[in-house]
């Protein structure tokens, strides 16, 4: 008996927890080349291993691409895939995409994933595979949850879905998670569900996975961690910054919401921050609109207005002291590289 046949008898209650009659769930992946390979692996490798710990296939999967052949990740690695999308039916479908995942429109591929979620197939999504799902017309009146860096286009485009900033959402038949090592801890509520809590949690145990976190836990680190700021008034005034950003708050405002005098709020803004108040609140808004002018189709117009600027040529000016070139030069340099690496 080898060593991981070893450890995998110390499992062996899990293996209880199955039925015997359990047929094999069908799972689609679908990858959209330049997909994250770390939330498409933990995904994956969480089937492969309730599969192992409960003896018997509880899960089998394809890959599947816009086109037949291969898909390769963001760090290029290539996953050959089983073939092109076909009528057949499955139990689950999840989209893996990255930056990608905000300017794909495939009709072909959209039909397809309607006509899964017609027949009854359970939709997920990783990172930027929301975007697909809500153009699909899969997303309404649903709850739903993608990567931080893709939130603020999504929202633009689709007002009307209820995003959160969790580490993933189930809602029904629609899983979505933010990427990451999120699809792991999405994973185990999936299997958990269906099979129970042992299963899961020596899936979990398998990949030393020793803190499962729940869906709601934030994706983004504390502003205490990410930013060595201590103040709590402080850290109150940059949380609704960062929730304001089509309509900046006053320096009157923030201080309100900190708790402290104007003054105050400047004088801790330059010792824990780095920057004067002004100076971060226009960083925040810029960097909110670089993400808008790369992953987008707005008009620079709306793209100001989305980010607080009065006027375009305010923006535009705004925007090349903080990245050198104005954002139309920009938007057109990032679309002729996505072009040169197609």
């Amino acid at each position: 008996m080898t060593e991981m046949d070893e450890g995998h008898d110390r499992s062996a209650p899990s293996e209880q927890r199955v039925e015997e009659d359990v047929q094999a769930a069908s799972v689609a992946f679908l990858l959209i080349p330049g997909f994250s390979m770390l939330a498409y692996v933990t995904a994956i490798e969480s089937l492969r291993a309730a599969n192992q710990i409960a003896g018997r296939q509880l899960y089998r999967w394809e890959h599947m691409s816009p086109a037949a052949g291969s898909a390769a990740a963001s760090n290029l690695v290539e996953i050959r895939c089983d073939g092109e999308l076909g009528p057949a039916g499955h139990d689950y479908v999840f989209v893996c995409a990255s930056d990608e995942g905000g300017e794909f429109r495939d009709s072909h591929v959209l039909a397809w994933l309607r006509s899964q979620a017609a027949r009854g197939a359970r939709m997920g999504a990783m990172g930027g595979g929301a975007f697909l799902l809500a153009r699909a017309g899969l997303l309404q009146r649903r709850r739903v949850t993608l990567h931080w860096a893709y939130a603020s286009a999504f929202r633009e485009e689709f007002p009307e879905v209820d995003v959160h900033r969790s580490l993933y959402e189930i809602d029904g038949p629609i899983m979505t998670s933010a990427g990451g090592m999120s699809p792991l801890d999405m994973m185990h509520a999936i299997i958990r569900d269906v099979h129970g809590e042992q299963l899961a949690v020596g899936v979990s145990e398998w990949f030393l996975h020793t803190d499962i976190r729940e869906g709601q836990k934030p994706q983004r680190l504390s502003f205490q961690i990410r930013m060595g700021v201590n103040h709590p008034g402080l850290i109150r005034a940059l949380e609704r910054m960062e929730a304001a950003l089509e309509d900046p708050l006053s320096r009157a405002e923030l201080a309100q919401v900190a708790g402290v005098s104007e003054r105050q709020l400047d004088r801790l803004f330059l010792a824990q921050v780095g920057l004067p108040l002004s100076a971060y609140y226009l960083k925040l808004r810029l960097e909110r609109a670089r993400q808008l002018v790369l992953q987008t189709s707005l008009t620079l117009t709306e793209v100001a207005i989305a980010t607080g600027f009065n006027s375009a040529s305010t923006f535009s000016k705004s925007y090349r002291g903080q990245f050198g070139s104005p954002p139309s030069a920009h938007r057109l340099a990032w679309l002729r590289r996505k072009r040169g690496s197609a």
